[in-house]
Parts: C-alpha cells; sequence; structure tokens
C-alpha cells in the first residue's frame, strides 16, 4: 500500500501544502509512480499541484517529483 500525495510549495521556504491524497494499493513502487504520474495531470484538485510524492505503508517518503525539477 502507498499513499500518493500532491501539493503546492510556497516559493520562499518551500513549505508545501497538501492538495490531495490517493491511495493506490500495489506492492511495486515503480507502478505507483506510472500511476502517480498519471493522476498529477488528471486528477481534479482545488489548484494544480506543483509535486508529488509517494510515501510507504510505514509513511516513510520513498518518491518525490516536481515537473520544475526534472530533467525528463
Amino acid at each position: 500500500m502507498f499513499i500518493i500525495e500532491f501539493f503546492r510549495l510556497r516559493g520562499t521556504d518551500e513549505t508545501h501544502a497538501t492538495l490531495d491524497r490517493v491511495e493506490h494499493d500495489a506492492t511495486d513502487l515503480e507502478d505507483t509512480k506510472v500511476r502517480a504520474m498519471s493522476l498529477f495531470e488528471t486528477l481534479d484538485m482545488p489548484q494544480k499541484p506543483d509535486a508529488v510524492r509517494i510515501l510507504n505503508h510505514n509513511g516513510d517518503e520513498v518518491f518525490i517529483w516536481s515537473p520544475k525539477r526534472s530533467s525528463a
């Protein structure tokens, strides 16, 4: 089980505000990354997120991504 969080970043101090959280029942992190990237563009949220992060079942951050910081 993974939790996918979508959030906005405040430019002055990089504090983030969570816009939405989605549970993803998978055992594979790569599958969860694909799901997170897909939802980043399609999930209906009150604001457009700046980044996404994935937490494992213990609540530990295992992945973080932002299109502004990505070289891909």
